[in-house]
């Protein structure tokens, strides 16, 4: 007798990494460390770790020391994790010398959003919304290291461009934002005739007791 297979998704593990700056206290910094988690946790993540770092501003290299990089890159091995999301929005050099340094997915708290709407986008219009927002995110940041995430398709941040191929041709993501805003436009002409032509229609109610011969005269 064949074995019933499992198709149950087991969830992400990730560690979430932020800094306290001068500019924000270490209070603030754990109230968007705890935001953070909730996303991770609407995108079907679960948050295990917490790094935090007191600069006077973020490194522009790897946005953390490091010395922190090496401290997360250690516990992710010893714990095998895969995902690292970090509290700011990160540039294309940062991101690829953390996706270098610690060999696994990085997202930043941007990417993880997009990811969340790519999750829950129901109509043509709201899908094709997101899809340009990733493209748009994505084209500033081609740099970045993919090659080893080859193996590691869906998850967590790979909903949406993501999910087949990532294109790394600069020409080509700014061909697909094009065709994305003209499909936009598209459906914002399609909903304005479906509304006209909904105004046009002539609602009649037909009012009167109880067997008296509605349904007949409706029919």
């Amino acid at each position: 007798m064949p074995k019933n297979i499992s198709t149950k998704i087991i969830p992400e593990k990730a560690v979430l990494v932020a800094l306290y700056t001068k500019t924000q206290s270490k209070e603030k910094t754990e109230e968007y460390l705890d935001e953070l988690a909730f996303l991770l946790e609407t995108a079907g993540g679960i948050p295990v770790e917490r790094f935090t770092q007191s600069l006077d501003k973020p490194n522009p290299a790897t946005y953390v020391g490091t010395g922190k990089l090496d401290e997360i890159s250690q516990y992710i091995k010893a714990e095998n994790i895969s995902l690292v999301v970090f509290d700011d929005e990160l540039g294309a050099s940062q991101l690829r010398n953390i996706e270098k340094h610690l060999e696994c997915k990085i997202l930043d708290r941007t990417s993880l959003i997009l990811d969340i709407f790519a999750k829950r986008a129901r109509t043509a219009y709201s899908k094709t919304q997101v899809e340009l927002a990733q493209y748009q995110y994505l084209l500033p940041r081609l740099t970045r290291m993919w090659t080893h995430l080859e193996r590691q398709r869906g998850g967590i941040g790979m909903r949406g461009p993501g999910e087949t191929e990532i294109e790394t041709d600069r020409r080509i993501i700014r061909d697909k934002i094009s065709l994305l805003k003209k499909r936009l436009e598209e459906i914002d002409v399609q909903q304005a005739v479906q509304r006209k032509n909904r105004g046009k229609l002539i609602r009649v109610a037909l009012v009167g007791y109880t067997n008296v011969g509605k349904s007949t005269i409706m029919n």
